[in-house]
């Protein structure tokens, strides 16, 4: 575990909603400072009021992830306001729900710009504080859909790939220079997250989460568990883990499976009846917060997620089970034997 100073301090970027909003809760009840980082200032505030209610201390700086100067003013800013960063939290995304050959290429562009280079903006700065430290964490947000692509979300999930990418390859440096700060990835399901309700869309029906999917706190106790382990990948969910796996074994089935199944279950019954805002060049207005639409299909735990993060006293409790049992069955072999002794003198 990561030696804590009495309190974090913690950047979490797309903070204003989200898995991002409910990261910042999650950090703020164990105490620490956070940044808070995302473009619109009102809901800001408002990430900001919850971590004060917690207990923790909060600093809210609007700017847009995919802007790098933006990103590296504000880790300027926040060393100078609030001190030393321990942890750095990628979480910043945008998507579009449609087939590629409705999407425009500026708008394909901006998905990159926002969930990629956002990312490696965030890394970078992040980085250049750290190393003359030679400590800290850095944890990306990603996604099952780095390993297993769906249709309709060609640049996010081509973003989520990128990201896998870009950060086995830091690592790697890292891990050449010897270096003590860690570098992680939490692999998400479907979360319930505002996005279905405010990304760019040419669906004739409402966006929603494919498959089973979990609340945002689900994945901000992973992100908040994974910024204090030394565990490099972590997946979260079983449906998560369970696309992981079978990308590796039967890509081609899946590609069939999602290609009959992946555009319905992508869909609500509920018709768009006229181009609805989206929150891909500007913030769309509104009490958007930690939580999308779906709260009633949205499971509140994963047992995947409780045994991967105890995964070494799972391991023991194992271990010491089977040589009880075979430490018993080695006696009662013994006493059968020493009958079968006794019985034949």
């Amino acid at each position: 575990m990561m030696k804590r100073r009495q309190r974090e301090i913690v950047v979490i970027t797309g903070a204003s909603a989200g898995i991002g909003r409910a990261a910042a809760r999650e950090f703020a009840s164990h105490g620490a400072t956070v940044a808070l980082l995302a473009r619109d200032q009102e809901r800001l505030d408002a990430a900001r009021a919850e971590v004060e209610l917690l207990g923790g201390k909060a600093l809210a700086i609007p700017l847009d992830m995919a802007d790098a100067a933006q990103v590296e003013a504000a880790a300027a800013r926040i060393e100078h306001e609030i001190g030393p960063i321990d942890i750095w939290v990628n979480n910043a995304m945008s998507t579009i729900l449609a087939p590629v050959d409705k999407i425009d290429p500026a708008d394909f562009r901006r998905v990159t710009d926002v969930t990629y280079h956002g990312v490696v903006w965030g890394t970078m700065a992040a980085l250049k504080r750290m190393r003359p430290r030679n400590r800290g964490t850095i944890v990306q947000v990603g996604s099952a859909l780095a390993y297993r692509s769906i249709p309709l979300q060609s640049p996010y999930c081509g973003a989520k790939h990128a990201i896998k990418g870009f950060t086995q390859s830091v690592r790697t440096e890292l891990l050449h220079e010897k270096s003590r700060i860690h570098l992680a990835i939490v692999d998400m399901p479907g979360v319930n997250t505002p996005q279905f309700d405010w990304c760019r869309t040419t669906l004739d029906r409402h966006p929603k989460p494919m498959g089973a999917y979990y609340q945002p706190e689900v994945a901000a106790r992973a992100v908040y568990w994974a910024a204090h382990s030394r565990r490099p990948e972590i997946y979260v969910g079983m449906p998560a883990a369970a696309a992981i796996i079978a990308e590796k074994f039967a890509p081609r089935l899946l590609d069939w499976y999602l290609a009959r199944t992946g555009f319905r279950g992508q869909e609500t019954g509920e018709a768009i009846d006229a181009p609805r805002p989206g929150n891909l060049w500007a913030p769309v207005p509104g009490p958007y917060a930690a939580h999308g639409a779906f709260d009633g299909g949205a499971r509140r735990h994963s047992a995947q997620l409780w045994a991967s993060m105890h995964r070494d006293w799972l391991l023991a409790g194992g271990l010491a089970l089977g040589m009880a049992l075979g430490l018993r069955s080695w006696r009662g072999q013994r006493a059968a034997g020493n009958g079968r002794s006794h019985a034949t003198r």
